[in-house]
């Protein structure tokens, strides 16, 4: 039978996600990427202090953070891909088919909020933070990544990356839609949490590494810019 070619759609198109479903849980797919942030968000999750505690993962898409994830929180996860969640909730997820400006859990349900590779695709990123200051407990700790505006996130991370194994899907994203650092930290500075930021890039010989074998994840490293991919963290007063 003849292969039918995925149709071109427009940029930050989320119908892609239903046209790529398949292949979330293939570690060298169009998703490559996400299985290597997810894991780096991992790393900045911090123990489970109290039985019960919960984490929401705001876009979870298929639930690729579920197994960085440390021992003893409730996963929730919210998307509005109906078939991404379903794989979500295969893996141990709670899910939520809802949008993540308007999550349907109570003030102050969340341990940890996580919004990973989230916040460049939504147009209200205010609307976002808020309803994740919303979740948060206080202590609680938001944890996210995303990518800055600017030639330099749009050349390397849109305009070569796109083009690499491992990079992002092809029209993924829509650089209009990339956030500056300082609308971020206002957002969140408006909800009275003040957010850590780092830049990161991948890691070269791991890269390397992978475009020989295909098997090996790449991590991260971080570096000071902010013009491209960067990763925040805060804690709730």
């Amino acid at each position: 039978m003849p292969v039918t070619a995925a149709p071109r759609r427009p940029r930050n198109d989320l119908a892609q996600y239903d046209d790529m479903a398949d292949t979330w849980w293939d570690p060298t797919g169009p998703f490559a990427a996400l299985h290597w942030l997810a894991a780096e968000r991992g790393e900045l999750i911090p123990a489970a202090l109290r039985p019960g505690a919960r984490l929401v993962d705001l876009g979870c898409g298929a639930g690729l953070l579920a197994p960085h994830v440390p021992a003893g929180y409730e996963h929730h996860g919210i998307d509005l891909n109906a078939a991404a969640l379903q794989q979500a909730a295969a893996r141990g997820v709670v899910t939520h088919r809802a949008d993540v400006t308007a999550v349907p859990l109570a003030d102050g349900f969340a341990d940890v909020v996580v919004a990973g590779e989230l916040l460049e695709h939504v147009p209200d990123v205010e609307g976002v933070v808020s309803e994740a200051v919303r979740l948060l407990r206080p202590g609680g700790t938001v944890v996210l990544d995303t990518i800055a505006p600017g030639w330099w996130a749009d050349l390397s991370l849109v305009r070569v990356a796109e083009r690499l194994p491992g990079g992002p899907p092809p029209r993924i994203h829509d650089p209009r839609l990339f956030v500056a650092p300082a609308r971020l930290r206002a957002a969140f500075a408006a909800g009275g949490m003040r957010l850590t930021l780092r830049g990161l890039r991948p890691h070269a010989r791991d890269y390397l590494r992978f475009l020989r074998d295909r098997r090996r994840r790449v991590r991260f490293v971080p570096v000071r810019s902010l013009r491209a991919l960067y990763q925040g963290w805060g804690v709730k007063p």
